[in-house]
């Protein structure tokens, strides 16, 4: 799997590695509105909105982010999640736990960032300190040939905090 080449605006400083081994509960709806704060270098987290979906460009080359839970099994189709922060500006240090229902192929990374992955190869941990603007962070993944379909985890934490868990499911599609 290639992570998209894409400015993420999350950041959460203070952040402790988490293990890919971790199992937690998973939402199953594309959005999520999580009432909860995280105090970070002094400065709270407040998640107003979290969803999950792919991203769709036009003609024109706009990007429109359209929210589902079933992602095309189509090579290069992109998807990911996006978490709107209520009234946070500034650098955090976020990580995303990815899990699959089996190994892909290959993985990679197109930043170089912190990367890691379980030794059965099914889990990938991203961790990353980027700058928060208009309090909103993303953060997207593109299909790649090999990649499995079937149900996927996506965590994001804060710190020690999970602060969004996405379950969807990448689908075959008919070819036409």
């Amino acid at each position: 799997m290639k992570i998209w080449a894409t400015t993420l605006f999350l950041a959460f400083l203070g952040f402790s590695p988490v293990k890919a081994s971790e199992v937690v509960i998973a939402y199953e709806d594309t959005s999520a509105t999580i009432k909860s704060k995280a105090i970070i270098s002094n400065k709270p987290v407040i998640v107003k909105k979290a969803e999950f979906g792919v991203l769709r460009k036009d003609k024109n080359g706009k990007t429109t982010f359209i929210p589902t839970t079933k992602i095309p099994y189509q090579e290069g189709k992109v998807y990911g999640w996006r978490i709107q922060l209520q009234g946070y500006e500034g650098e955090l240090t976020w990580q995303e736990v990815l899990t699959l229902p089996k190994p892909p192929l290959t993985w990679g990374t197109d930043n170089g960032e912190h990367f890691f992955l379980s030794p059965d190869g099914t889990k990938s941990v991203i961790k990353r300190t980027d700058l928060v603007k208009k309090g909103v962070v993303d953060n997207f993944w593109t299909v790649s040939p090999g990649d499995p379909a079937g149900v996927h985890i996506m965590e994001v934490y804060a710190g020690k905090r999970r602060i969004a868990t996405f379950k969807f499911e990448v689908v075959q599609t008919s070819n036409r």
